[in-house]
């Protein structure tokens, strides 16, 4: 019976094998008949996949936090508003490409929603990245002089989630609000995007005035279509003695 659980494995379904192995060891295999035995065995490797592949993709999207939407501190006050945000839970805006727009000064939340937002998606399936802005430059930068940077660009635009923090933590120079707005433009419609800011929305363009023209075409993809947090109130980070 043990050769059956091998064979499992070394057909590489570790949720069969390991659900048959359970099976054995609770003597509950001679209870089922062979259409029930099936049905579990069937169901615990599609579990096992599905969880295997959740997995991969939070590991692939790089959260600078661990957090589910489960362990936020809803506050409508704070600009936290449960119903909101349960509402971003149902993926809806991944699905309408529409981007989110997190505000607030520091320590008010807002890596810690947007990573929450991040984080669930990848658990229904979806291909995230994370990137601190001044880290996403520094990439940008990289595949810049190794000459790769048009499959990087294509890679974002294939994500389904891309979400950017500390937005506006300085000037963007030329080149670097350039590349900004072909990111920015190659999900325009199309794929969601969550930005976490400081800074409120209506200073955004002090930080772009490199370019003028390419702030006003960021502005007008981002903001006209975006959900919006802006979330209020003291800091949340505990103050180390």
């Amino acid at each position: 019976m043990n050769e059956i659980a091998n064979e499992f494995k070394s057909l590489r379904m570790p949720g069969m094998a390991q659900c048959w192995s359970s099976l054995l060891e609770t003597r509950k295999i001679d209870e089922l008949s062979f259409y029930e035995g099936l049905q579990l065995l069937l169901q615990a490797e599609k579990n096992q996949r599905k969880e295997n592949r959740n997995t991969r993709l939070i590991s692939a999207a790089r959260f600078r936090y661990q957090v589910t939407i489960e362990e936020l501190n809803f506050d409508a006050a704070r600009g936290l508003e449960r119903g909101k945000i349960m509402q971003m839970a149902t993926g809806e805006y991944i699905k309408q490409g529409a981007p989110i727009l997190i505000t607030g000064a520091t320590g008010t939340g807002k890596s810690w929603l947007g990573t929450a937002l991040g984080y669930h998606a990848c658990l229904m399936g979806q291909k995230v990245a994370y990137f601190n802005i001044q880290k996403l430059f520094e990439t940008i930068t990289l595949h810049r002089v190794e000459a790769t940077l048009s499959k990087f660009f294509q890679k974002m635009a294939n994500m389904d989630l891309l979400i950017i923090d500390d937005f506006g933590v300085k000037v963007m120079d030329g080149q670097q609000l350039l590349d900004f707005m072909e990111l920015i433009e190659d999900r325009h419609g199309r794929k969601a995007t969550i930005i976490m800011s400081q800074l409120a929305v209506a200073d955004w363009y002090n930080v772009m005035l490199s370019n003028t023209t390419a702030a006003d075409a960021i502005l007008d993809r981002m903001v006209h279509t975006a959900y919006r947090f802006e979330l209020k109130g003291d800091t949340m980070r505990k103050t180390k003695n």
